[in-house]
């Protein structure tokens, strides 16, 4: 394999569109035409990971955090950023980076924390808005099944947890040929009816030219009709952080318990407790302070996430229980979900783990 088709399958299941616009997701560092011999998963990448890579034979790194961001001026070795980038390319070695599109993607990074809390009926805890399409195509009833069959192959038709979705309404369908047609059915300068099926699926809108293309590919007529509309609903699956519920309640001492031994924390800075039983969990990995008032919205009992400043703490008021478990802690299972989608494909190369630890924090 590629680590150009490798990319291609990262990004599949994270588009790069889903990323933050101050973001850097994507081949920071590479050689798209070259084969793969081997893989290193990390969060951050330091040089210590590209000597790793190379005494493990692997010719890829896939970091979650992005190593040029912000953008450099200069390459001269004068800082570990400079001096990877420098040791990679003198390896041949790629480095992919999966970081904002990772967060936001369905069953991403705040979804990963939620399966290993054992939550339950999650959805984002700040869904994304302005990115669904409904996509309609009048076609013949006889052609009906091999279009849908082609927009669900696209990417179309997916819901929550179903897929090949559709809404099918039959009709009749009038138009005349001119001369320079070459009509499907009907015959030139008469007016035909023809019985069609209004066909209507959903799609994300960087999803949406692939399956248009999908379905004029197999459509039978010489100029389908076809409406493309901007949807406003918000996309459940798809967004910052999430949100979902435990099996059963717990004491906020249990849940303290239960999140540091999940998470592998020292320990853990949390707001003053409620007095409440814990059932609805909120979670963002990495700097998740700005939905504070989003976790509290969503009634929440128990918010996790990291990086929280001093006046962020203020916004609790009493509300839920504020836990910050460290921005690595809180993002350290971004490895499994790369080995996941890596892992989903025929792969004849090894893909490794990193043991290094790239947490720059350490507690006394």
């Amino acid at each position: 394999m590629k680590i150009r088709e490798l990319v291609s399958e990262l990004e599949h299941f994270a588009p790069p569109s889903l990323q933050e616009s101050y973001d850097n997701a994507g081949l920071n560092v590479g050689f798209p035409d070259a084969e793969i011999s081997g893989v290193l998963l990390c969060i951050d990448v330091v040089p210590e990971v590209v000597d790793e890579a190379i005494a493990k034979h692997c010719n890829m790194i896939v970091s979650h955090h992005p190593l040029i961001f912000p953008n450099i001026k200069r390459i001269t070795g004068s800082n570990n950023v400079e001096k990877s980038i420098i040791k990679a390319l003198q390896n041949n070695i790629s480095i992919y980076c999966g970081h904002t599109n990772f967060d936001k993607a369905q069953n991403g990074v705040s979804m990963k924390m939620c399966e290993k809390l054992g939550l339950k009926n999650c959805t984002a805890l700040d869904p994304e808005g302005d990115m669904l399409r409904k996509i309609a195509v009048f076609v013949p009833k006889t052609h009906a099944d091999e279009v849908r069959n082609a927009m669900f192959a696209a990417g179309a038709g997916t819901i929550g947890d179903y897929d090949e979705c559709s809404f099918n309404l039959n009709g009749t369908g009038t138009f005349r040929a001119s001369e320079a047609c070459n009509p499907f059915v009907g015959e030139i300068g008469e007016r035909h009816c023809e019985d069609e099926v209004k066909v209507e699926v959903i799609c994300p809108s960087y999803l949406q030219s692939k399956v248009v293309s999908a379905m004029l590919k197999v459509h039978p007529y010489e100029e389908p009709a076809f409406d493309i509309y901007q949807i406003e609903n918000q996309w459940s699956q798809v967004g910052l952080g999430a949100v979902g519920e435990l099996v059963e309640e717990i004491t906020e001492d249990e849940f303290l318990e239960t999140v540091k031994r999940t998470f592998s924390v020292e320990n853990i800075r949390h707001s003053a407790k409620t007095g409440k039983k814990i059932r609805r969990v909120a979670v963002c990995g990495g700097s998740g302070a700005s939905f504070i008032r989003t976790a509290i919205a969503s009634k929440a009992d128990a918010y996790i996430t990291a990086d929280i400043k001093y006046h962020d703490w203020f916004q609790v008021e009493g509300r839920l229980l504020l836990l910050d478990i460290g921005h690595f802690e809180s993002e350290q299972f971004t490895k499994e979900i790369f080995y996941d989608v890596i892992v989903k494909k025929s792969i004849n190369f090894a893909t490794y783990f990193s043991d290094i630890n790239t947490n720059p924090i350490n507690n006394y």
